[in-house]
């Protein structure tokens, strides 16, 4: 991935790796130790190497030695730049992993952090099935049968597109983003009641799939009950708690003659107009109760 190279032979450091900020101790070398942040990856590009290079024999002894005065978790070159033989013998002596990638340095610390932020993420698998729905991620759950590949294949079919079926990995990536996926060898597949094992890609084309998806709305499939009191109005504001961070939720019942795919459509982009502070049921609500407010005033005269 980032194409590194273990120069050193030192596979395992005396320190792991605990936080995914970087560092460039470029002024430790030149001998600034406050702020050596040396629980971090080490990274040392064309401006460290040219210092050192730069310096006499024993001045580039000094600045490395000042590097490994104190436990390090690893130290990556970038540029695929030739390594002064101080820093090679004393990352060996002081067992620190010495790598060198290819890659240019500032878009190499932007990929391994990405990298370390998504692989220190808090982590979770939820039984459901995500589905992009007008940019909106849509995660439904449910009992086993009740419905969420079905529904979910419709909507593909009308042009929406399937993040997971059956298991979602979702990792919370902020305090209140959480991305969802799919399996990273089954992402693509659907289970269909009487059919069986189909392949989504294959069979509506790249446009119908994504890889992963922010998860925006939860909504949660269930038998219609006769006699059960649903919210009518929607002005019911319900939460769905994942990895300790709210997501909108409704429930939203299955019954025969109701068209689910347009209901979820609806949800949809509702959800959207809800993000852009126009909330329909809070307007029919004033709206309502201004009606009565006047009604109430003409009686009164």
């Amino acid at each position: 991935m980032f194409s590194l190279e273990l120069v050193n032979g030192v596979e395992e450091g005396t320190i792991p790796i605990t936080v995914t900020d970087i560092h460039r101790p470029g002024l430790a070398l030149a001998g600034f130790m406050q702020n050596y942040l040396n629980e971090r990856i080490q990274i040392l590009g064309e401006t460290e190497i040219l210092y050192l290079n730069t310096r006499t024999e024993d001045v580039r002894h000094e600045a490395v030695e000042r590097l490994f005065s104190v436990p390090l978790v690893c130290i990556i070159v970038t540029r695929s730049l030739d390594i002064p033989a101080e820093l090679l013998r004393g990352a060996t002596r002081h067992r620190v992993p010495l790598l060198r990638t290819s890659m240019l340095t500032t878009p190499f610390i932007h990929e391994l952090t990405r990298y370390l932020d998504d692989s220190f993420a808090e982590t979770c698998e939820i039984h459901g099935t995500l589905v992009d729905v007008y940019g909106v991620g849509l995660l439904f759950t449910g009992h086993s049968g009740i419905g969420k590949s079905e529904i979910a294949l419709d909507l593909v079919e009308r042009g929406h597109r399937l993040v997971a079926d059956d298991t979602v990995h979702v990792t919370r990536i902020a305090e209140d983003v959480l991305i969802g996926r799919g399996n990273q060898h089954l992402r693509h597949f659907m289970e269909i009641r009487g059919i069986g094992i189909i392949n989504v890609q294959d069979l509506f084309g790249l446009a119908a799939v994504r890889e992963r998806k922010t998860v925006d709305l939860v909504i949660e499939l269930e038998h219609w009950e006769p006699g059960r009191a649903y919210d009518r109005l929607g002005l019911d504001e319900s939460v769905y708690t994942i990895l300790e961070s709210p997501v909108p939720y409704i429930r939203m019942p299955i019954a025969l003659g109701r068209n689910i795919s347009i209901l979820v459509e609806i949800a949809a982009r509702n959800h959207v107009l809800k993000m852009q502070g126009h909330y329909s049921a809070r307007e029919f609500a004033r709206k309502l109760e201004e009606q009565l407010q006047r009604s109430r005033e003409g009686r009164s005269r």
